[in-house]
């Protein structure tokens, strides 16, 4: 008794086995599946099946010799029912293939029945509706062909002249507690496997949708790394938890060996210091703490930014955990609007010139002729008188001129012309502009230098202001130096003086028209100037240190399409 007790529970152990595979196949699974390719889930459990059948098999023996004790019945039409036609097959035909051999007792009806192979159509007729069913009804289909085969198998004996059903023996009760045990041990076997396959549908649902939710989170990234505007995100204490490249680049103009981890998890405020505009920063703060939406302009180390804040909320709760911060660099936009200004001016100028030339030149120029005949015939003692009317009506006329030249919005005619032979021509007014001051022009002339598309009566303009302008910014015994020099693609006009040189506000407001220094200027000559060079595409570059002078360097473009053949 004690012995058939031990074969049984061998039995089950064996038929578990296929369990405890399957479930370390799930497990192994989830750490393995990239590292190469592997049998899938419905595979492994058919090997894990056979594997069972085949160790049922092995330690099969007969209960008190009469019935056949071999459990790797459940694994086998487990395997079949989960499995593949072709599959089904292979382990049906191999399920025979071992009652021939193993069972017992011999005979081909006892191997029949022992098999189960009467049931092989049920089965298989079975293992579609088995795939698509319920636990329960997975349950069901298993015992309507358990409970035929543990029949078939109670019935060798009575086939073998040996009916122990009918005496009330301790081995009849412990063979029928067989047959019933394993009817039930067949639901337990699948009702485990549904447990397993609903765990992996379930890891294999949250890592796709941790995969989901990785690559949405990284596309995000992607997204606002390419977005050219500084994002920045802090929790509800101020402290850093995410920023994206631009903003990082943003950062390492002002802090070069900066990295990103020296960033995350650091309070906001560390970055900000004594350049930042103190006021502008407070309220950005202020803003932050009390979760409010904001855009406020700041200057920090001369640059400007615009920097918008809003708090983070979570949707469901409604709870705001921190804020976001957005930075747009407006340095650049701010120059093109000082710019925009500067044309909105000249503009003003040109249509301010054209109603000037008609009402009042016309008029000045009658004024002069009178005032010229009265002059003749006033005494001699007033003719110093009519020559400062004369002279301011000069200077208005000048004035106006000057009003016309810088409103110019034409195309200028322009001809081939060496940069050399204008400053020639020039030179001579210059130094008798500079002898009457007592100062002294010098020129550095390249010996070698392109020739220029250039409009002769505007450069002479250009020369002749930036000389005139340079000499009255110095002293006696100051130098005024023309030099040219060349490059392969430009060809450039520096003016340096020895004056008193500007200071960096006035540098900037240098070119803007009616911006002047001088008692009696008109600060139009130097917009003339600027004028004067950007129709001919060049650029002009201002140096200046206080107490020591200032340079004016004019570039002009060489045309591509020209040869580069250069004259002396």
């Amino acid at each position: 008794m004690i012995g058939a007790v031990k074969d049984i529970l061998l039995q089950i152990s064996a038929a578990c086995s296929f369990l405890f595979l399957f479930q370390w196949w799930v497990d192994r699974r989830f750490v393995t599946r990239k590292k190469g390719k592997l049998p899938n889930d419905q595979t492994f459990l058919i090997l894990a099946c056979t594997f069972s059948l085949i160790l049922c098999s092995l330690l099969s023996t007969t209960l008190f010799g009469v019935a056949y004790l071999n459990l790797g019945l459940i694994p086998a039409y487990i395997g079949i029912l989960y499995g593949t036609t072709r599959s089904g097959i292979l382990l049906s035909i191999f399920l025979l293939i071992c009652n021939v051999i193993i069972a017992e007792p011999t005979g081909i009806s006892n191997v029949i029945l022992n098999s189960g192979v009467l049931l092989y159509p049920l089965l298989f007729g079975l293992a579609k509706p088995f795939k698509k069913g319920t636990v329960v009804e997975k349950i069901g289909m298993l015992w309507m062909i358990l409970c035929p085969s543990m029949l078939f198998i109670a019935l060798v004996p009575i086939i073998g002249g040996e009916n122990i059903y009918e005496s009330n023996s301790v081995q009849a009760f412990l063979i029928t507690v067989y047959l019933f045990f394993t009817i039930a041990l067949g639901g337990v076997f699948v009702y485990f496997v549904e447990m397993v396959r609903s765990r992996l549908r379930d890891k294999v649902q949250m890592e796709s949708i941790s995969e989901s939710f990785q690559w949405e989170s990284e596309k995000l990234q992607q997204i606002t790394n390419v977005v050219p505007l500084s994002i920045m995100s802090l929790d509800e204490h101020g402290v850093v938890t995410d920023l994206n490249d631009c903003m990082l680049g943003m950062m390492r103009t002002h802090y070069p060996n900066l990295r990103k981890e020296d960033i995350i998890d650091e309070p906001v405020k560390k970055f900000f210091h004594s350049s930042v505009d103190t006021q502008a920063y407070m309220r950005v703060s202020d803003n932050i703490r009390s979760k409010r939406r904001s855009s406020e302009k700041m200057i920090h180390e001369s640059r400007i930014y615009q920097i918008y804040s809003a708090p983070l909320m979570h949707k469901s709760s409604g709870v705001t955990s921190g804020a976001v911060i957005i930075v747009q660099d407006m340095t650049n936009e701010e120059k093109l609007r000082v710019e925009l200004d500067h044309v909105e001016r000249l503009s003003l100028v040109g249509q301010m010139a054209a109603g000037i030339t008609h009402e009042i030149r016309n008029p000045m120029a009658v004024v002069r002729g009178f005032l010229q005949l009265m002059r003749e015939k006033s005494a001699q003692e007033l003719d110093s008188y009519y020559q400062i009317v004369m002279e301011e009506l000069d200077r208005a006329n000048s004035i106006i001129n000057d009003f016309l030249s810088l409103a110019q919005s034409r195309v200028s005619d322009k001809e081939k012309v060496l940069l050399h032979h204008i400053i020639e021509e020039v030179s001579p007014l210059l130094w008798a502009d500079a002898n009457l001051r007592g100062q002294s022009v010098e020129l550095k002339l390249s010996p070698s230098l392109h020739e220029l598309e250039l409009n002769v009566r505007e450069i002479k303009q250009l020369i002749l202001n930036l000389g005139r302008n340079g000499m009255e910014a110095m002293g006696p015994k100051g130098v005024l130096t023309l030099e040219t020099r060349s490059t392969h693609d430009k060809v450039e006009l520096i003016v340096t003086d020895s004056g008193v040189g500007m200071s960096e506000s006035q540098r900037e407001k240098l070119f803007l028209p009616f911006f002047t220094t001088k008692i009696q200027g008109t600060g139009l000559g130097l917009s003339l100037c600027l004028s004067i060079v950007e129709r001919h595409n060049g650029k002009i570059n201002v140096e200046s240190v206080e107490g020591e002078g200032t340079v004016f360097t004019i570039s002009f473009p060489l045309d591509k399409e020209e040869p580069s053949g250069v004259r002396s």
